[in-house]
């Protein structure tokens, strides 16, 4: 039987992982983006284990609007993310840093 505790742990290394992702690799936006994606899979994972033990379902209607912001997010992200390819050759951070208008 899957406990809530089990499913906490599972979302915490989901967590964790994201967080050392986006702190250990600072070089690569599309991994960056990846990292952020991870996070809000663990809080979405949060919400639905939290919904399933509490009994309702509010929770789970709630990811879906996460999931609805997240893949409009991507959306964005990766489209900005090929402008800046075709105009500079590269995708790292340190070359966005040096952006100006």
């Amino acid at each position: 039987m899957i406990t809530l505790q089990h499913m906490m742990v599972i979302s915490g290394l989901l967590f964790a992982l994201s967080v050392a992702g986006i702190f250990i690799n600072r070089r690569n936006v599309i991994l960056l983006l990846m990292c952020i994606e991870l996070l809000l899979l663990s809080a979405n994972f949060n919400f639905v284990a939290f919904s399933r033990w509490l009994g309702n379902i509010d929770g789970q209607v709630f990811v879906f609007f996460i999931l609805t912001v997240a893949a409009a997010e991507s959306a964005i992200g990766l489209a900005i993310l090929v402008v800046l390819f075709r105009k500079r050759r590269s995708i790292d951070v340190e070359d966005l840093a040096t952006l100006k208008g």
